[in-house]
Parts: C-alpha cells; structure tokens; sequence
C-alpha cells in the first residue's frame, strides 16, 4: 500500500452521458480517436453522510474529476425507531439522485455502490434500497463491518508514516466506529502495512449523541459518553494494545478532521491543509477542551463545524477520547480519505491499471 494510492484534485472534460456498468477497465476513444482512461465511481452511503468520489487513473494512484458530498443523516432515529424514517429517506434519495446524475454525467464504467451501519441496523433497509434503485438509479450494497475496516485500512494507508512500524486506524462513524492495527511486517521495514486485528464498535457519533444528547453537553456528560465508548473498546484494547513502540494514530472521520481544523484556527475547512496533518496528544487536549468550552450556538457558527455537526461533535470527540486512553500513542496523522479511495483502489487494483502492491 505505497505512495500510488495517493489522490489529486482535479477536474476532467465532462463525458458523454450514459449509465454505469461493471465492466473491466479497457480504455476507450473519445470522438476524436483518443485514448481516454476508464473513470471510476465510488458512493459511500453512511450513518451521516452521503459520499461521492469519481476518479481516473493516474501515474501514481487516481485523479479526482468529481465528487459530491451531503449530510444526510441517515440514522436519525434508527436506535429507538429501528427503521429509518420518511424524512431521512427524502434526504438520502435527494442527494442519491444527485449522485446518480454526476456517475451517468461523467461516463462512469466502473462503479461500486456501498451503505453501512444504518443500513445494517433498520429493519425496513430492504425497501429502502429499494426506494433508492427505483428513484435514482442507483444500486446499493450492504457492506458487512469487516469489509468496511478493510476499505478504511486500504483508503487510510498511505498516510502511514514511512518510518512506522505501524498505526492504530479507527473511523469514527455515525453508528458505529472501527479501530484496526495495521503493520509492517517484521524484519520488512519498508514494506506496506498489513491488516491485523480489528473491532467495530455498535457507537457512532448519532447513535451516540442521541443517547446521551449532543446540544447541550456538559463535562460530566462528556465524560459518561467517554466511559461507555471505553467499556466496548476495552477487551479490544486488552488484547491489542501491547508493544506500541514506532506506532502512532491514524484517524479517519468528520470528527477528527473537525479536530484538526478546530485546532490549526481555519475559517473555514480547507483539506488541503487538513488531510496528512499531524497533531501532537496536546494539540488534541487543547482542541477537543476548546470545543468543550464551546456552546451550541458557538459550535454551529465555527467554519469547521456549523450547524449540521454542531450536535456531533462532541460525541465524536467522546469516542476519539476514549480511543486515545486506550491506545496511549503521542500523536495521530490526520485523514481526509477513507472507504471511497479504498474502494477506488481495489477496483483499480483488480482492473491492473494501479499496482496491487
């Protein structure tokens, strides 16, 4: 899992329209006899968010020529309900139907579709994929919790730092949160981090602001929600925490990224900027306390926040607490990236036009 993987914003001559099909990755011709790379389309359809990335193949890893993403907030509800409600399927057609137009738009040929935990959980998911494939066009798979901390190590892996023997991956989700150890193998210092021991935890930054209620947080409260996300991880981290030595945190999710803004004082959330950025386990204890110290209304006027994660944010600094205590690793690198570019890689991967290294 080298430097390849890496991805690069970009734009791309629009396509001509057609719908997308599972084909292999043969290139085709434009209208004037030219080679043009096969494009890509990877939909990540979470707890939280709706999530878009379309892509071709470059020299060293992808180029980035569209992408979409909208809170949606999928699982609202889903703990005490166990289905997903009306207004929250409105919003996930909506924006599915937006996703649909921008695949046909871009001429996609290789596309893979994917829902996770809201999906997993509610009892009416079957007829809402239904919903979804009838109204926008778009055919969804429900992935299973390891198939989604295999995808978070593929996407999250190149941000390994090279002189690591290895990290501590987690992506703290809306319902649920995966922590996976990756790492060289021994005697192989240089060669690619490998899959080891992983858990999912059933708390995501919904699930858990809904139960313990995420506008109007105080400490104790905060602290509740630290214990009970610490009392899932804790055989995990009994057996897996050991002989940390050359390994820090690799985190993937709109909380850290949030963290991570918070803390570098943005205006308003700039990836580039973000995405690879390491922080120091103070520079942790000061952003997550200034966010403490926020009200609501402070929370949702914060560039890197606003008012679709102003309830969240705190539960998801909850969970990433409780990961840290676990795994007490001096600092973390920062990933804008995850189950998109992973799917984007395996697919490229398997089509040989990126090395399966």
């Amino acid at each position: 899992m080298g430097d390849h993987m890496r991805w690069r914003d970009g734009s791309g001559p629009r396509a001509a329209v057609s719908g997308p099909a599972g084909c292999g990755a043969t290139a085709r011709g434009d209208d004037r006899g030219r080679t043009v790379p096969m494009t890509y389309a990877a939909l990540d359809l979470g707890t939280n968010n709706c999530r878009l990335l379309i892509a071709r193949a470059a020299n060293d890893g992808f180029r980035v020529v569209d992408s979409f993403s909208r809170i949606i907030r999928l699982g609202e509800g889903i703990s005490t309900s166990g289905r997903i409600s009306e207004a929250a399927i409105a919003r996930a057609v909506g924006a599915l139907s937006v996703c649909g137009d921008k695949i046909r738009a871009r001429g996609v040929r290789r596309v893979r579709t994917i829902a996770t935990e809201a999906c997993r959980s509610a009892d009416n998911a079957d007829a809402f994929l239904d919903l979804v494939e009838r109204k926008a066009g778009i055919r969804l798979e429900i992935i299973d919790r390891e198939t989604e901390s295999t995808l978070a190590a593929i996407g999250c892996s190149p941000l390994l730092d090279g002189a690591a023997r290895g990290a501590i991956l987690f992506d703290i989700g809306g319902g649920s949160s995966e922590v996976v150890r990756i790492e060289r193998p021994a005697g192989l210092p240089h060669a690619p981090p490998v899959k080891g021991p992983w858990i999912s935890l059933p708390l995501g930054v919904v699930t858990l602001a809904e139960r313990f209620g995420g506008t109007d947080v105080t400490r104790e409260t905060y602290q509740a929600m630290v214990e009970e996300v610490a009392g899932h991880l804790a055989p995990f981290a009994a057996a897996h925490g050991h002989d940390l030595a050359d390994m820090h945190l690799l985190g993937t999710s709109g909380t850290v990224t949030t963290v991570a803004g918070v803390h570098l004082g943005l205006p308003q959330y700039d990836r580039r900027r973000v995405d690879g950025l390491w922080m120091s386990d103070a520079d942790m204890d000061r952003a997550i306390a200034g966010l403490l110290a926020m009200s609501y209304r402070e929370r949702a006027q914060n560039g890197c926040i606003g008012t679709e994660r102003a309830d969240l944010v705190l539960a998801g600094c909850a969970i990433l607490d409780a990961i840290r205590a676990a795994f007490p690793l001096p600092r973390l690198r920062v990933a804008d990236r995850g189950l998109r570019e992973g799917m984007l890689v395996e697919m490229m991967r398997a089509d040989g036009v990126i090395l399966a290294c």
